[in-house]
């Protein structure tokens, strides 16, 4: 199958090529023959029902420095022009980020989003997972301190205390057992963010390391393990953690099992999960997964291939 595609996504000086996911899609594209266009989600726009971006044509190559090369941009219809749009924006998941998923979906049945942007908004990657909490450590979402205060009392220890809509680790913070600095972090989070703050007892377990989870159309795909760098508790490797080869518990193909067809049936073709200690879920991560090139040279597997022959198969299911 030949495809024309468009990647959503932030601009290319930017992205690391030896770790970054969506340079690993585009590399696979083009191997596959596919035409690659990038574009920002910030030059959408919709006129008069017709949904267009300012893009451009790109070649991408591992060279660090020189990995790509583009051609001028042009208006493009997302319809008429493009097979498969990729949504690869970072996050933060924000009423941007939201507004362009509303403008994506008016691309259904036309041309193919992954992932599909209707489900994205509806599945925040600290909220989604609230659907699977019998796999969760005890979680609270709230603001007010003395809920806070509550739930600490019940699960006494060190916290975690993260924003809802974060990613990367980023604002993720530990308060000490005796809660010394909560009143003050939940200022700053009040101050910082106007939606609630997700809250958990620290998870010892974190030193063992907390597994990525790849799923491609509900699928496991591979994972990593990634463990927190020199006097950090975050594992992530954007915080500094490290990566290595790692196989599945039995607790953890249960967690696959059990979120693979919801994730499928909402046409979230590239997942990742987050398992803490080979046992606790904590996120289902469904804006711009990572990942996939970690695993890819721990395990001699091929992610990407994966994720356009799910892509593929979508595709001939909608054109029927």
């Amino acid at each position: 199958m030949t495809l024309r595609v468009a990647v959503q996504m932030d601009p290319l000086e930017t992205i690391k090529i030896a770790g970054d996911s969506s340079f690993a899609l585009m590399e696979k594209a083009q191997q596959r023959g596919y035409s690659v266009m990038h574009y920002d989600v910030k030059s959408l726009a919709l006129d008069e029902g017709r949904l267009t971006a300012w893009a451009a044509p790109v070649e991408v190559r591992r060279e660090v420095g020189n990995h790509f090369s583009a051609q001028e941009r042009r208006k493009i219809d997302l319809v008429k022009d493009v097979d498969v749009v990729l949504m690869r924006q970072d996050p933060p998941f924000d009423l941007s980020y939201i507004t362009a998923t509303f403008l994506l979906e008016r691309l259904e049945g036309q041309t193919l989003v992954v992932n599909d942007p209707a489900s994205v908004r509806n599945a925040p990657e600290k909220v989604f997972v609230l659907d699977f909490a019998h796999y969760m450590p005890p979680t609270l979402i709230a603001r007010r301190a003395e809920d806070v205060r509550e739930f600490h009392a019940r699960h006494p220890g060190d916290l975690v205390m993260k924003p809802l809509h974060g990613n990367g680790g980023k604002a993720v913070v530990r308060i000490p057992a005796d809660g010394s600095n909560l009143g003050a972090l939940i200022e700053l989070f009040d101050n910082a963010w106007v939606e609630p703050h997700m809250f958990q007892p620290f998870l010892p377990d974190i030193a063992l390391g907390d597994k990525r989870i790849v799923l491609v159309d509900g699928e496991i795909a591979g994972a990593i393990n990634r463990r927190p760098g020199a006097g950090e508790f975050r594992s992530n490797l954007a915080a500094g953690g490290s990566a290595e080869a790692t196989t599945l518990t039995p607790r953890e193909e249960e967690i696959c099992a059990a979120l693979g067809p919801a994730l499928k049936e909402r046409g979230l073709v590239f997942v990742g999960i987050d398992v803490i200690g080979g046992q606790w879920l904590t996120e289902i991560n469904v804006t711009s997964p990572t990942g996939i090139q970690a695993i890819d040279r721990f395990n001699g597997t091929d992610t990407p291939g994966l994720i356009w022959d799910a892509i593929e198969r979508r595709l001939a299911a909608m054109r029927r």
